[in-house]
């Protein structure tokens, strides 16, 4: 599976941002896909995931209301809508697939098998 995420930028807080993955090499609906965020100095932390089939979505509780992950199938495409962006949601997004992941193991990022590259999402205050 090959990821390929874009759409990050420049936007002011409270502002709104589409991030998109693309995958190529597997029906997107045959895996999971889900989206991290790695600030400068942190760890990367878990923001959201859709394991396969368009099951309920699962949000980190720092973007709960705020972002919405969605799938288009037709186009074996994922989308992270941001919106009320923060300082604090400054980070790069990195998109991630797996065939076979567990609900328990979506949260760490070492559970997953396949990345895209990241892409910037920088909030100005």
């Amino acid at each position: 599976v090959q990821l390929q995420a874009s759409g990050g930028g420049l936007v002011q807080a409270g502002g709104s941002l589409t991030l998109s993955c693309a995958a190529s090499g597997q029906s997107s609906n045959n895996i999971a896909v889900g989206w991290f965020r790695q600030a400068p100095g942190k760890e990367r932390e878990f923001v959201a995931a859709l394991k396969r089939w368009n099951s309920n979505p699962f949000y980190a509780d720092s973007v709960k209301g705020r972002f919405t992950i969605s799938r288009d199938a037709s186009k074996d495409t994922v989308y992270l809508q941001m919106s009320s962006l923060k300082p604090d949601d400054t980070a790069v997004y990195y998109c991630a697939a797996d065939s076979g992941i567990i609900t328990s193991s979506i949260y760490d990022p070492r559970r997953w098998g396949y990345w895209g590259q990241g892409t910037q999402v920088t909030v100005s205050s």
